[in-house]
């Protein structure tokens, strides 16, 4: 496929068919998205290929209490799991209350799972001084991430980049047995999706790119 036509194509996909996803498939995903920019070359990533359904099963109550606070924000009017707009509801007390959020299930037991980590101790992280959440650190794993889904793309195949497995990163670390200095970075789902979507929604350039300053005028071409 042309580059532009798998940029453009590839979706959050949270169904997918029964089909298997052999290895020999997942092994050129990785193959191919291992060539991702990072800091310094260092390549602090690690793909666990999760084929136990009895691990994958224990991910489901791992993921219950962010998806929970998820959904009560939502249904709350708030941007969820945000960092600067405090909340107006008790988020602890609905991390505990049982919502339905769609597609856990599905992206659970999806044809191949990867959980994609970390390594903290090869990550530069140039805002780590700063009195916010750090986000800096994601340049050396996201792009590789992102990677992963065009090169499934590639391959006929979609997935989705899922976070909230982090939210029990100490219990994910020892299911998985990753050392406590590799941080859980995603959730990577793969299979032959259900539908193929060819046309995304997205906000043109003009909407996010501007001229100098962030209220200069906005960039065209």
């Amino acid at each position: 496929m042309e580059l532009s036509e798998v940029m453009r194509t590839t979706f959050s996909c949270r169904q997918w068919t029964d089909e298997p996803v052999d290895d020999a498939t997942i092994y050129r995903i990785l193959d191919n998205a291992r060539f991702a920019p990072n800091g310094g070359n260092r390549q602090g990533w690690h793909v666990t290929v999760v084929k136990d359904r009895a691990i994958r099963e224990q991910f489901k109550p791992l993921i219950k209490p962010a998806t929970n606070q998820y959904v009560a924000q939502v249904a709350a009017g708030e941007a969820p799991w945000n960092t600067i707009v405090p909340s107006a509801i008790d988020l602890e007390a609905e991390r505990s209350i049982d919502k339905d959020f769609p597609g856990v299930n599905e992206m659970v037991e999806a044809p191949a799972v990867l959980v994609v980590s970390v390594d903290l101790s090869v990550v530069c992280s140039f805002d780590s001084i700063l009195d916010r959440v750090g986000v800096i650190s994601g340049a050396s794993i996201y792009p590789f991430v992102w990677n992963i889904l065009l090169a499934a793309r590639n391959e006929g195949l979609a997935g989705v980049l899922t976070t909230y497995l982090s939210y029990a990163e100490a219990e994910v670390q020892q299911l998985l047995g990753l050392p406590e200095h590799y941080a859980v970075a995603a959730m990577v789902p793969l299979g032959h999706p259900v539908k193929q979507l060819t046309k995304l929604k997205r906000n043109p350039v003009e909407d996010f790119a501007n001229v100098d300053r962030f209220d200069g005028r906005p960039f065209t071409a």
